[in-house]
């Protein structure tokens, strides 16, 4: 069974409810890590635990002690605050067969070299092939902003980004899960 590594600190609230539905469908192992207790990530947890359990206990007849023990693959894992704090988590503990979701280019490389698949927030995969490109281009365009050449515009997400994005993780999901299988 494959692993899903969310730096969720990065990840639009709108980007999470489609991951989360995903994980909640398919049983998905998923780590969600940010540097605080994202309330979403929490109550989705705490719904599939009381859904898996409903199922358990009109299915399977368990006891309150085995019910107990039935709980989400769904994790939020809180990290100190500080910079990359959660992407050197995700890192250092994501192992294959795994994939990752990031809007930061430089994790996406360190996972990249890993040789884990990542997708950005934008619906673009990333891997071995694409990965130099894309953190060339992020690194030029740091160094006009620090010279003033370039400011960086921040623009809300449209409903055709949402929509790449989402065709693009069920795209990445489906693969995953026929290569890998699901729960």
């Amino acid at each position: 069974m494959f692993k899903l590594y969310v730096d969720a600190d990065s990840c639009p609230k709108n980007l999470r409810q489609i991951v989360l539905k995903a994980v909640m469908r398919h049983g998905i192992p998923a780590f969600f890590v940010a540097d605080r207790v994202l309330k979403d990530v929490q109550a989705a947890y705490q719904a599939h635990t009381a859904e898996l359990r409903n199922e358990a206990r009109k299915e399977q007849g368990l006891g309150e002690d085995e019910l107990r023990s039935i709980k989400s693959p769904i994790t939020m894992v809180v990290v100190e605050a500080g910079m990359d704090s959660a992407d050197d988590w995700i890192v250092e503990h994501s192992q294959l067969p795994c994939f990752a979701i990031t809007h930061d280019v430089p994790l996406a490389s360190r996972l990249v070299e890993k040789g884990m698949v990542v997708l950005d927030d934008r619906g673009k995969t990333l891997t071995g092939e694409n990965m130099a490109q894309r953190l060339s281009l992020r690194n030029a365009m740091t160094e006009f902003r620090e010279m003033g050449i370039f400011a960086e515009k921040h623009e809300p997400m449209n409903g055709k980004q949402i929509k790449a994005f989402s065709d693009a993780f069920d795209t990445l999901l489906t693969s995953m899960l026929k290569q890998y299988g699901g729960a």
